[in-house]
């Protein structure tokens, strides 16, 4: 089915309503960008008053889509429930009488939408999509019955989406939840568990392999390896692992074993000691100079106790003491490293624990899967509904 396309500016207005911030009210709601995810969730508010904001923001109303301006590939773009005001990053679109709002929401959001939005941004660092190529944007518009017929059906598979999405959530909440009811405290130590043992005397750690070395005319291999931006908060992407030339006595050097940990010497301070295990995905793989790899002593320390305990608070508050810190950069060396104060609580508990999280790790696999056909089925009926096919 073919529908006339139209410019966003003649069905919808850009409604830049701007609101001094010496008369904002009391409690009023205010939406930065950091309160609104990719694809349009709304996390939390922020309730300001009278001078609180020191520009000129916004205001907005149920009525209104947000259209987040400011880096428009992220696809920031919102319906919110109540009014309020937003920084002037955020563009307040009201449709007019023949445009559905959560039609044009939908229609906004869709890939092809925000990489046509991306591509008439202007500014190499931040990039802005301007309120005059917002209005030039092309949508379809079929009939207001059709647009509402087509937005209840992305109701439905967004909120399956959404659901399956929270799931995911809860899980991590449990292994939280499961580490502080076995140990207490990691902090506080109020199980009063042996904090008499440093890392290094429980592991072995090493740094990994350095780019730009000298190998002395050596033979070498093309071998995967993981930097940084691999190590994340207890998981290991691997949606793109870069490969280096290294020796056969560099790949057996740095060659990781399941079970392994590593983490990251630092950056932003939150890179600083992220960790996870390595498990084995790849057969040979090894890492780079900027990610530790401790290998615990399994009779005193299981791994995945290991790594709870050191991406816990305490792990946190010790590395920010410790680092070495510049302007917006920080990073622990391995003698810092070495130095982090262990918990020992029994090693029986610690494999109890292990038992408990591998469980829910289980679980949260099968959760992924859903949430994965459930984003699949979003998809294809957001192809299929601006195609005109549903």
């Amino acid at each position: 089915m073919s529908w006339p396309m139209v410019a966003l500016g003649e069905v919808a207005e850009i409604d830049r309503s701007g609101i001094d911030p010496g008369k904002i009210e009391d409690g009023t709601a205010y939406l930065g960008l950091e309160h609104i995810e990719s694809g349009g969730r709304i996390i939390g508010s922020e309730a300001v008053g009278p001078g609180d904001l020191k520009s000129m923001k916004f205001a907005f109303t149920p009525d209104h889509v947000l259209f987040g301006k400011l880096r428009p590939y992220l696809g920031k773009i919102a319906l919110p429930e109540e009014p309020g005001i937003c920084s002037t990053d955020i563009v307040p679109i009201k449709p007019g009488p023949k445009l559905d709002r959560a039609f044009l929401a939908y229609c906004l959001r869709q890939p092809q939408m925000v990489a046509k939005a991306a591509e008439r941004a202007t500014g190499a660092n931040l990039p802005r999509l301007s309120p005059k190529e917002l209005e030039r944007l092309e949508i379809p518009l079929p009939p207001l019955d059709e647009q509402k017929r087509i937005a209840a059906i992305l109701d439905k598979a967004d909120a399956l989406r959404r659901a399956r999405e929270a799931k995911t959530d809860i899980y991590d909440d449990l292994s939280v939840s499961v580490f502080y009811d076995l140990f207490g405290d990691p902090f506080l130590n109020d199980r009063n568990w042996d904090d008499s043992v440093q890392l290094g005397a429980v592991s072995e750690i090493a740094s990994g392999i350095t780019k730009g070395r000298k190998t002395n005319g050596a033979e070498l291999v093309e071998t995967p390896y993981l930097a940084v931006s691999n190590v994340q908060d207890r998981r290991i992407d691997l949606s793109v692992v870069k490969t280096i030339a290294a020796t056969e006595t560099e790949r057996a050097r740095f060659k990781l074993r399941p079970d392994d940990l590593l983490l990251t010497e630092g950056g932003d301070p939150d890179k600083l000691g992220r960790g996870a295990l390595w498990d084995g995905q790849i057969s040979v793989c090894i890492h780079q100079n900027h990610v530790f790899r401790v290998r615990f002593d399994t009779a005193k320390v299981v791994p995945v106790f290991g790594m709870w305990l050191i991406g816990s608070v305490r792990g946190r508050r010790y590395f920010l003491k410790s680092a070495k810190q510049t302007t917006g950069i920080a990073s622990i060396n391995k003698t810092q490293l070495r130095e982090f104060p262990m918990l020992c609580p029994p090693i029986e508990l610690q494999q109890t624990f292990a038992e408990r999280i591998a469980r829910i790790v289980q679980a949260r696999r099968r959760a992924e899967d859903a949430l994965v056909k459930a984003q699949s089925l979003f998809t294809s009926l957001q192809h299929r509904a601006f195609a005109g096919e549903l």
